[in-house]
């Protein structure tokens, strides 16, 4: 299994795993910061981040705040010290202003889902390659995979980000190893590790890669997790045809999320490329077989979304190609979580 022993559906709906069975009787347990956050070193590199990043690199340490404080399902103990603080506190304040208005999504929820359906699906492609592989995350962010997830043991694994981006990472991870309590010291799971930085806008990124010791006729598991959208149409394209081209060459999987058009129209949004139908777009590319699903399908809720006047539950009721709810004329955003795969002898013509 990955990582620590799998929480069962049953286990995650009718335990304290679950939020929503605890929360209904107590509070939202108070946040506790780590005391790696409060040491001169690590409160000055986040400082230098929430004045310097911009929101794209931003991201990475409000995904990671996201897992912390759904740490009971997410299972990442290192994902508070990369967050940071301030991304903390401000996700710890919605979520209890959810639970007081007793909101049908408390916010964090759908990153929690997104985390355990990519970790499943991580561990099932594992499980279908014969022997070793390689793992690539692209804008792996504050990702902690390759610290935490057991089914990585034999893999090569590659982070793919900004490099100043993986360059905080691992100066707070070099923090939490040299901490006198060894319980935070961060463990390797993974076979191996390389960091790339490079920045998957620019095309020299996969040449980066390669430079890096990632062999392209190697079986290799892709997971691109919440970075698709910010990519220009032209540019997501591009990557997704480069990884498409792997399965030419070996057993090849694509594990990613994407946005269809309403979810990207936002105002203030960062976000751009969309597809309402990438279970017809990555066949188009070159891959055998696609598999979609929405949050709230039967592996895509883990006991988290079970109530059905959600907003993504009400979604999955509506055909795909509305655009507007027919109730409200309010746009229907879904966020589809899409694996594909091909084998060099499964290639599409």
């Amino acid at each position: 299994m990955c990582g620590s022993p799998s929480l069962s559906l049953d286990t995650i709906r009718c335990s304290s795993h679950n939020p929503f069975c605890y929360m209904e009787d107590t509070q939202w347990p108070e946040l506790k910061l780590p005391h790696l956050l409060y040491t001169e070193a690590v409160q000055k590199l986040h400082a230098t981040i929430q004045n310097e990043w911009d929101s794209i690199r931003q991201s990475a340490c409000q995904t990671a705040a996201g897992r912390a404080l759904w740490k009971h399902v997410t299972r990442d103990p290192l994902a508070a010290l990369l967050a940071g603080e301030t991304h903390l506190r401000k996700l710890q304040d919605r979520i209890k202003s959810d639970h007081l208005n007793k909101a049908r999504e408390i916010s964090g929820v759908i990153l929690a889902v997104r985390t355990l359906w990519f970790d499943s699906k991580l561990e099932a492609a594992l499980n279908s390659f014969n022997g070793g592989s390689q793992v690539v995350l692209l804008g792996a962010g504050m990702d902690t995979r390759a610290y935490r997830l057991g089914c990585l043991k034999e893999c090569d694994v590659f982070e793919l980000d900004f490099p100043e981006v993986l360059q905080a990472k691992t100066t707070l991870l070099q923090a939490a190893l040299e901490s006198i309590d060894e319980h935070q010291h961060p463990r390797m799971k993974a076979k191996s590790l390389n960091r790339v930085g490079a920045d998957i806008r620019i095309n020299d990124w996969h040449e980066k890669l390669l430079t890096s010791g990632f062999i392209p006729d190697k079986n290799t598991t892709w997971v691109l997790e919440g970075i698709i959208y910010y990519l220009s149409h032209p540019q997501a394209m591009q990557v997704l045809k480069i990884i498409a081209s792997k399965c030419a060459l070996a057993h090849t999987v694509l594990l990613g999320d994407f946005m269809n058009k309403p979810s990207t129209t936002l105002s203030n949004s960062n976000f751009h490329f969309y597809s309402d139908w990438p279970d017809q777009l990555l066949p188009s590319l070159g891959f055998s077989h696609v598999k979609l699903s929405q949050i709230g399908d039967p592996d895509a809720h883990f006991g988290l979304m079970d109530d059905p006047s959600n907003l993504f539950n009400k979604l999955r009721s509506l055909p795909r190609s509305l655009q507007t709810h027919p109730d409200d004329g309010s746009p229907c955003c879904r966020l589809y979580l899409v694996e594909a795969s091909g084998l060099p002898n499964q290639i599409n013509t």
